[in-house]
């Protein structure tokens, strides 16, 4: 059986919130393998290094932000079609659309439920 490799960049500045949305993914199986990223600037270092099937990410960050970081990622051919899941704080109507309109796949706001981020994550990859 041939082992699937999905690698998931995760870019949260919360060393505690970043760890936990870890320990979620990799709950889903072995496949998963997660990369971390404590802001937007650390996140585009990242990216060249690894072929990313999916980037999880917050958007208050220092730096680059997450909806500058997704503006970045539409923008840029290699990445403009990587799954992008934004995680936030951030719950009101107008940003959950502001997200989504940059081009995120889904909005999840915090906190969540591991099974949440988890089944989010199954559709969007599955799509």
């Amino acid at each position: 059986m041939i082992k699937r490799n999905i690698k998931v960049l995760v870019v949260e500045d919360s060393l505690s919130t970043r760890s936990m949305i870890r320990s979620i993914i990799e709950d889903m199986g072995e496949e998963y393998n997660v990369f971390e990223a404590q802001n937007g600037f650390e996140a585009l270092k990242i990216l060249p290094t690894e072929n990313f099937k999916l980037i999880v990410t917050d958007i208050n960050m220092p730096d680059i932000n997450g909806l500058e970081l997704i503006n970045f990622l539409r923008t840029t051919p290699r990445y403009k079609n990587t799954p992008v899941i934004i995680v936030s704080t951030e719950k009101t109507e107008k940003d959950i659309q502001r997200g989504l309109a940059l081009g995120a796949e889904a909005y999840i706001t915090k906190p969540f439920k591991p099974e949440e981020l988890q089944n989010t994550i199954n559709r969007v990859l599955n799509r």
